[in-house]
């Protein structure tokens, strides 16, 4: 059954930037698990998908930053893996073939890249300071206790990076009315 479901992923990964771009690495990322629907569990977000005119120069940056070298797929599609899911980068010209109308690079304000630092926020800020070139917020303590600091990528994704003390080991909770 391993080896069966090893050639699947393998073969669905080969598959994602011909057939169907972005969407179908959902199934396949290392870790995910398929639950059937009904049984009181939630899809489980596993990877995020950047739409961009220049592939190689934001997986260089995101390289850079996140110190993990990509997996590519073609020269249209590559894959970082972060420890609890994948950031995936992906052609604008071949997403437009695919799914025309659907995206559009570089346009994003509406959404936060959020990154777990374990190492010590200030030096990472310190270290990213010849990759980034705008960045939104220095490291900054949050109310909740979280220390973070904000940037944006070259195609202009807002990133957080943030750390998290010991003491507070999740994020504020929000009720809903």
């Amino acid at each position: 059954m391993r080896v069966f479901v090893e050639r699947s992923r393998w073969t669905m990964r080969q598959m994602v930037p011909s057939i169907l771009g972005v969407w179908l690495t959902m199934l396949i990322a290392t870790g995910a698990q398929t639950v059937p629907q009904g049984q009181g569990h939630s899809p489980a977000l596993i990877n995020t998908c950047l739409i961009t005119a220049n592939v190689k120069g934001l997986v260089r940056f995101y390289e850079s930053v996140l110190q993990e070298k990509a997996i590519w797929s073609g020269e249209d599609y590559a894959e970082i893996r972060t420890g609890v899911g994948v950031l995936a980068i992906f052609s604008a010209q071949a997403q437009d073939r695919y799914i025309p109308g659907s995206a559009i690079a570089a346009n994003n304000k509406g959404v936060v890249l959020e990154f777990k630092v374990v190492a010590d926020i200030d030096e990472e800020f310190r270290r990213l300071h010849p990759f980034v070139k705008t960045w939104v917020k220095p490291p900054t303590t949050q109310p909740w206790g979280t220390r973070s600091f904000y940037f944006r990528d070259p195609d202009g994704n807002l990133v957080d990076f943030y750390w998290q003390p010991q003491s507070n080991s999740s994020r504020p909770q929000v009720q809903q009315p």
